[in-house]
């Protein structure tokens, strides 16, 4: 702890960075940000991404630029842990600024890159029907992507391993995005069994309905990220320590108004109510829904880059303790994924922002009310999914169960949650 000398008020670490980086007589950062070490590296950068992002809130842009030019110096996409998560989301907050110029930041944001990964699950599900020993069904997939070029990668890969090991196979391709999914293309005929799988897919519904609930209920947003940044800055050491190292702020909880202070967190959603409405209505044996398990659907700036500090530091922690920082792959998901993400959640707002990740019990009482019931993974599936979990040759990762519902962790913060549905009659 921190203690001044004219006072008997005792600082935490947040507090100290505050006093340095504001002070006229400690000037320029600059002399020494290169003696710091990692923690107190990790704890300035946390600093400067709240301040900066208070700065961005409350339209305070020359104070925010000075804030991502600190940052800047500190943070790394090839660095430790806290240096490559700060410079995704320093890329964000200035995302977010350059929204106020939309001719410019068309320009800079012309090219995207998408990376596809759904197609290894099928790959999966092809070899395991392989193994029967009744043999394989005659199996179609249908896969829903906006982008053609996706859907004819996956179409290839799909085809081309049902063709080694020799399974009646059929691709059927949806271009549309999954908020205008037209439900009669999906050619379900009478008799056949459908199995439906979702992945990381849902929460986007919830963007259609924000501008509805934004009229109806309208809220002061510059007081709510003053009372976020005062809340972030009282932290205590041990919190923050533990962010940049293995137990990345398992002290941190999201504010207790966080939950009831954002019109966007009820469970209620007409786009969504209406999207399982339609899939309950097809009659499927069974539907395997996989989402975030985090809270990043917040009304304010403030709120949802606190929610997802928290969140993230879990995913790129699990990526320092078993991947090299050298790897090119781990740069890819970082960069194309969970940055992507970051920048989604961070610069966004209304119907842009699509990345509305919400915790494991909104979505049980959606699929609820939708008519759908829990089933329970069984003993023998949860042993299969440890084992799959162990070959990583991590103790890192964990499974627990809840609710019926499979939850993967890292250590003992949540990542994903895994449940399985049937049509309730």
């Amino acid at each position: 702890m921190f203690q001044d000398e004219s006072s008997s008020v005792t600082s935490s670490p947040l507090q100290v960075f505050s006093m340095m980086s504001l002070s006229p007589n400690l000037g320029s950062p600059c002399p020494w940000l290169r003696e710091l070490k990692s923690e107190e590296r990790g704890l300035y950068l946390i600093h400067l991404l709240l301040t900066c992002a208070n700065h961005v809130a409350t339209g305070s842009l020359e104070n925010a630029n000075i804030s991502l030019e600190q940052i800047s110096q500190l943070a790394s996409p090839d660095g430790d842990t806290m240096q490559r998560m700060a410079a995704y989301f320093t890329e964000a907050l200035a995302d977010r600024i350059l929204k106020a110029w939309p001719g410019l930041h068309k320009a800079l944001n012309s090219t995207k890159i998408t990376l596809v990964s759904e197609e290894v699950l099928w790959i999966a599900l092809i070899q395991a029907l392989s193994a029967r020993p009744e043999g394989p069904p005659h199996l179609r997939i249908t896969g829903i992507h906006q982008q053609k070029e996706v859907l004819d990668q996956m179409a290839h890969r799909l085809t081309e391993e049902a063709e080694k090991l020799d399974i009646p196979f059929q691709f059927n391709p949806i271009v549309s995005k999954l908020e205008n999914l037209d439900t009669e293309k999906l050619r379900v005929k009478t008799g056949e069994t459908l199995a439906i799988s979702s992945v990381l897919q849902l929460h986007s519904l919830l963007a259609s309905d924000d501008e509805l609930l934004r009229k109806k209920s309208p809220l002061s947003s510059k007081n709510l990220n003053g009372i976020h940044l005062q809340r972030a800055l009282q932290m205590n050491p041990s919190t923050l320590g533990e962010l940049l190292e293995k137990d990345m702020v398992n002290g941190y909880s999201p504010s207790p108004d966080s939950a009831s202070s954002s019109p966007l967190s009820s469970t209620a959603s007409v786009k969504v109510d209406s999207f399982l409405n339609a899939l309950w209505g097809l009659s499927p044996k069974l539907m395997v829904v996989t989402e975030q398990d985090s809270n990043h659907n917040g009304s304010t700036l403030m709120e949802r880059l606190l929610e997802s500090l928290y969140s993230y530091a879990a995913l790129f922690d699990c990526l320092e303790s078993t991947v090299s920082r050298a790897s090119l792959e781990r740069l890819k998901v970082e960069k194309m994924l969970f940055g992507e993400e970051i920048k989604n959640i961070i610069a966004c707002e209304g119907a842009e922002r699509k990345e509305r990740h919400e915790k494991l019990e909104k979505w049980i009482q959606r699929l609820d009310l939708a008519s759908f019931g829990n089933v329970p993974l069984s003993y023998y599936g949860m042993l299969q999914a440890r084992r799959l979990l162990q070959g990583y040759n991590c103790d890192g990762y964990k499974m627990k169960e809840e609710n019926g519902c499979v939850v993967i962790c890292w250590q003992d913060r949540p990542l994903f949650s895994i449940s399985a549905w049937r049509c309730r009659k």
